[in-house]
């Protein structure tokens, strides 16, 4: 599939089915883009699509089935509008960084394909808004997703969720407690933290893009 070039073309790409609930088009938005007018055309829909396919099926997916509704926030990003967004303080790292990240179609340094969206989750942020409640969330996918990296915010809790090949299984924060709350190497990594999941729904189910 090459670049849409056309109206009728970027439709077709919308169209494209991700996962049971998602479609490219759901991924394309961008504040940047919109207001901007720069538009948010992958340079490699079918790397797109791949690398969208997976963060879906494996993240998305799951999420949803256990929550309810994914709002997304913010997704996938063209290089060109995300060069504009890092070149104006618009909250984007450089298009390097955002390779396999926010850019879906270019794979990053060490060729791992990968993306990202920015994700709310409302029946969390309905439930949980008290302080550091945001860490429940963390660790219910962290114990039962295949996340690569999270990056949580304090407005209602929205989550940077990356997929990617040979994931570092990385969790950071800009809400507090800021900075990592684990990598691998820190003693709170491994085994199960049942303390943060009361009143959270159970694991995915085996099948639904989980680690069952």
């Amino acid at each position: 599939m090459k670049q849409p070039g056309s109206m009728k073309a970027l439709e077709e790409l919308g169209r494209v089915r991700l996962s049971e609930n998602f479609y490219m088009r759901d991924f394309l938005y961008s504040e940047i883009s919109n207001f901007f007018g720069i538009p948010n055309l992958p340079h490699y829909p079918d790397v797109a699509v791949e690398a969208g396919t997976q963060l879906c099926e494996r993240l998305l997916e799951p999420l949803r089935s256990a929550f309810g509704h994914i709002a997304i926030r913010s997704a996938y990003r063209s290089p060109e509008v995300n060069a504009y967004g890092n070149e104006n303080g618009l909250n984007c790292a450089s298009n390097e960084a955002n390779y396999a990240d926010h850019i879906w179609d270019y794979r990053d340094a060490e060729g791992r394909l990968g993306a990202t969206a920015c994700v709310v989750v409302p029946w969390f942020w309905d439930r949980h808004k008290e302080k550091s409640d945001w860490q429940r969330l963390a660790w219910w996918i962290h114990d039962h997703l295949p996340y690569n990296t999270l990056c949580f915010f304090p407005r209602l809790w929205a989550v940077n969720i990356n997929w990617r090949e040979n994931p570092e299984r990385r969790i950071d924060s800009y809400a507090a407690p800021r900075g990592v709350l684990t990598k691998p190497g820190m003693a709170n990594h491994g085994g199960n933290h049942r303390e943060w999941l009361e009143e959270l729904p159970p694991a995915p189910v085996a099948g639904s893009g989980g680690l069952l």
